[in-house]
């Protein structure tokens, strides 16, 4: 980052305009692809003992945001989904529970019967027009006010991609900034995850950028994608994710968390996600408020795996 870039942060905070965000965006240096490439590849080939695959493997439950965002979703699937995340190893109450359950605002009243009174495990909503975020700016605040009466903890909300590919960057800043405003009001204190669809931009540096966006405007952490596209997370976009959200916090002292959702299925590619973050974090970036996996199949395949470590066998197959 250059010497000029802190007070380019700054004026975008003080003063969000089109001007002022366009400044600090072209500020950014350009993503040093081969380094993103090199740090991708160790956190592949790290090498753990069992003892720290099976603290991983459980770090991962615990990092989860169990996920149903089904058209077929019913209440009898929530209940079960829930049941799954306050006890996802059916053989081991030892299993932690996972971070949170992810689900359409509609569903939200069914997760908090089904949680009980004061659970650890958070109420995640998507709203805001999930999953394209095409919607005026009043239908998606009414969506995110609807999730946050039926005892939503968390949203998760979709950047306005089709501002961001027009390089209208104050409507990007303004939607996250306003629903960001609804979930912090004199009733709320709701951590908001701003959805990115990484998928969908057009490269790494247009990854940073969005990213610088979305905490410029709020955002508590940065998610790759809704699941609803055929690309979505990846371990080269994650580690630019995560290098934004180390600089945004170097600059502002406000920590931002990141979440890996879509297409992370199996405990080996948990497993490498977590060592990527342990490469640039330490163990304090594996904690709820700082990542997150999102998923629907990974946490029977965690499991899986915590049984075949309990049996001496490689959970790899390596």
């Amino acid at each position: 980052m250059s010497e000029s870039f802190p007070e380019l942060v700054a004026q975008a905070l003080a003063r969000p305009s089109q001007d002022t965000l366009t400044a600090l965006l072209d500020a950014l240096p350009a993503v040093d692809s081969s380094r993103i490439a090199s740090e991708v590849d160790s956190a592949v080939h790290a090498v753990h003992d069992d003892t720290s695959l099976s603290h991983l493997v459980d770090t991962a439950l615990a990092l989860t945001d169990l996920t149903t965002l089904e058209g077929t979703d019913t209440p009898s699937r929530v209940r079960a989904l829930v049941a799954r995340a306050q006890h996802p190893d059916p053989e081991d109450d030892s299993a932690p529970h996972t971070a949170g359950v992810c689900v359409y605002g509609d569903l939200a009243a069914v997760v908090r019967e089904a949680l009980g009174v004061d659970s650890p495990i958070e109420l995640a909503c998507v709203a805001g027009a999930f999953p394209s975020g095409r919607a005026s700016i009043e239908v998606k605040l009414a969506d995110v006010r609807y999730a946050l009466r039926q005892g939503a903890t968390e949203i998760d909300m979709v950047i306005d991609r089709g501002a961001f590919s027009d390089a209208r960057y104050l409507t990007v800043f303004e939607d996250v900034r306003r629903i960001v405003e609804v979930c912090r009001d004199a009733e709320h204190a709701v951590r908001v995850k701003a959805i990115l669809e990484t998928g969908e931009l057009p490269g790494s540096d247009a990854v940073q950028q969005a990213s610088w966006l979305a905490m410029l405007a709020g955002a508590d952490m940065i998610k790759t994608s809704t699941g609803k596209i055929p690309r979505a997370a990846t371990l080269p976009d994650v580690a630019i994710m995560l290098d934004a959200a180390w600089d945004f916090e170097q600059v502002t002292g406000r920590p931002i968390g990141v979440k890996a959702a879509g297409g992370i299925r199996s405990a080996q590619d948990a497993v490498h996600y977590l060592s990527l973050v342990q490469q640039k974090a330490g163990d304090a970036g594996l904690v709820p408020q700082r990542f997150r996996f999102g998923a629907s199949s990974l946490v029977a395949n965690l499991v899986d795996a915590r049984h075949q470590l309990a049996a001496g066998a490689d959970p790899f197959g390596e």
